[in-house]
């Protein structure tokens, strides 16, 4: 590993408040298939979807048994969707944009002009990615503690404005509580092959941009445009 790169993970450890015996494993962590692919410096490209795999496992088990203590009064099928809305591709990637993941992802020229240091489901892979590296190099009681300030700790916060995705009908009713308004969804580009697309998309009301949201459809840029308006609007 060059020094360069070894200083710019091991400043990330600091800012996670994690310790790492070995870094090439939060290097694999952060690079992207499509980086591996296309380096020529290693003919058995490594990259992180193994260890992507077994962070989504950890983080379902952690989040699990969180839940399952601290809220005795759900049932399974609560509990379900609460897990669920605690380890989405949304939470994931807007845990991995407040850590400044984006930052130190190796990415191939193609996923760089497509901007996919703030790709949600990239950001959301590499996040689960790094918990399975963690756990790897300092176990499970180590990864416990990093989710415990990451995410954990937040729930009430995360949680504030309950787990329903639906963001569209939400902006709707908060801007025509008090009567009518003009909502329009517009698309601000779309880029990318057609197997692959990534859609900007903002919403405005009675004429004036409130968000901005990024997605794989349109759809869903259009409901992560109507989250950032509903976080303008408090």
């Amino acid at each position: 590993m060059e020094e360069q790169r070894q200083k710019e993970l091991e400043g990330l450890c600091r800012q996670l408040g994690m310790e790492m015996k070995d870094l090439h494993l939060l290097d694999m962590a952060l690079t992207h298939t499509s980086y591996a692919y296309e380096s020529k410096k290693n003919p058995r490209p490594q990259h992180n979807q193994r260890l992507e795999f077994l962070g989504d496992s950890v983080l379902s088990l952690v989040v699990s048994t969180h839940i399952y203590k601290t809220c005795p009064q759900m049932d399974e099928g609560e509990l379900s969707k609460l897990r669920a809305f605690l380890v989405c591709e949304e939470t994931l990637a807007q845990l991995a944009t407040e850590n400044h993941l984006g930052d130190h992802l190796l990415l191939g020229k193609g996923e760089i002009n497509l901007d996919g240091e703030e790709n949600p489901s990239i950001l959301a892979d590499a996040f689960e990615s790094v918990l399975g590296a963690y756990y790897l190099d300092q176990g499970f009681a180590r990864v416990t503690g990093l989710l415990n300030r990451l995410l954990i700790s937040r729930i009430p916060e995360l949680t504030a404005d309950g787990i329903d995705r639906d963001y569209k009908t939400r902006l709707q009713e908060v801007v025509q509580k008090d009567g009518p308004a003009e909502i329009l969804y517009d698309q601000v580009s779309a880029e990318g092959p057609s197997h692959n697309r990534t859609f900007v998309m903002r919403v405005l009301v009675n004429g004036n941009e409130l968000g901005k949201g990024r997605g794989r459809t349109k759809k869903e840029a259009e409901q992560r445009a109507a989250r950032e308006a509903l976080k303008a609007l408090r």
